[in-house]
Formats: C-alpha cells, sequence, structure tokens
C-alpha cells in the first residue's frame, strides 16, 4: 500500500514537474503559431484588398456624373453666349438707328428755318433749297450711302434696271445709260435701290 502510494505521488509529482516545463513551451509555441496565423490573414487580407479589382458599375456611374456636370456647364455657357449675342444685335440695330437720326435732325432744323423765312426771293429759297440738299447728301455719305452714277456709263445689271429700250442713237450709244428716271443707291457698297434707266438700243 505505501509503496502505491509512493509511486503514485512521485508519479504525480513527475507529472506536475512535466506539466510546468511543457506548458510554458506549448503556450509560447501556440502563441508563435497564432501569431503566424495572424500576420499570414493580415497580408492575405490586404493583397486580396489590394488586388480586387475596382467595380465598374460604380466607375461607369461616375462617369456619367461627369458627362452630366460637363454637359449642364456647356449648356450654361451656350445659353449665356446666346443671349449674349441677341442682346449685341439689338443694341446695334438700336443705336445705328439712333446714329442715323442724329446726323438727318440737323438737316430738319434747316427744312424748319426755310419755312418759317417769309421771304418772296425765290433765287433766295432755291438758293437755300440747294444748301440744305447739299446738306443732306453729304449726311448720308457719312452714313454710307452713295448715289449710283449713271450718265453715260455702260448699262450693268448689278447697279441698273432697264425700263425703256431707246432705238436709233447710234453704234456708239448702243447698251449704255440713255436717261435715269429714278436714282439708285448703295449702302456701304451694297445697292439698296436700282437705278431705273432707259439703255441706247
Amino acid at each position: 500500500m505505501e509503496e502505491k502510494e509512493i509511486n503514485i505521488e512521485e508519479l504525480l509529482k513527475k507529472a506536475e514537474n512535466e506539466q510546468e516545463t511543457v506548458a510554458p513551451e506549448a503556450e509560447a509555441k501556440a502563441a508563435e503559431e497564432e501569431k503566424t496565423d495572424t500576420n499570414v490573414t493580415d497580408e492575405e487580407g490586404k493583397t486580396d484588398e489590394e488586388s480586387a479589382p475596382a467595380d465598374p458599375l460604380a466607375e461607369l456611374q461616375n462617369q456619367v456624373e461627369e458627362l452630366k456636370k460637363e454637359m449642364l456647364y456647356k449648356q450654361a455657357e451656350f445659353e449665356n453666349y446666346r443671349k449674349r449675342t441677341i442682346k449685341e444685335k439689338a443694341d446695334l440695330i438700336l443705336g445705328g438707328g439712333e446714329k442715323t437720326i442724329k446726323e438727318i435732325l440737323p438737316v430738319l432744323d434747316d427744312f424748319e428755318r426755310a419755312l418759317a423765312d417769309k421771304t418772296d426771293d425765290v433765287n433766295a429759297v432755291r438758293e437755300g433749297m440747294q444748301l440744305i440738299f447739299n446738306k443732306f447728301v453729304s449726311t448720308l455719305e457719312k452714313l454710307g450711302v452713295k448715289k449710283i452714277e449713271t450718265e453715260g456709263a455702260d448699262f450693268n445689271v448689278d447697279f441698273h434696271e432697264a425700263i425703256a429700250l431707246v432705238p436709233g442713237m447710234g453704234d456708239a450709244m448702243k447698251g449704255k445709260v440713255i436717261d435715269c428716271t429714278k436714282t439708285g443707291y448703295t449702302l456701304n457698297d451694297k445697292v439698296i435701290r436700282h437705278a431705273q434707266v432707259a439703255v441706247g438700243q
């Protein structure tokens, strides 16, 4: 009985000693393995995240949003350009009309003074009318309006409108302007009214 107990006690002591020796080693080994597993897991996780391809749908949606913004910007820019162009055109038309009226008003003043004059001198009236006429022609020329010259000119469909053919004028006057019944005018070298003329046949 006593021998068995001694053996049991020795075995117990031996087992305890082995456990104390093995436990730290086992714990250290287990901790090391766990650390290794964690590092592998972390590295695999990082690798998976880094190597994972971006979501193509999200990328396309971002591109669509960018294109929408760009389109709205261009549309707003074009609308502003259109409004600015319309305003500039309206200002040009109104400004051009204002300039023309301002240039003509002095001639109107001369007509008013001529009508207010009660003189009976026909020559004085004629001379006054000639001065007003010359001033009016000069004003029109400043505005770009010029008379189409017809005297002795060759008939030109770009400037003249033939309303009559005059026979028997001789070969020298054939195809030339014989008479002008209505004066033609150009505005900045553009015909705004053709001269009505009689042409030699």
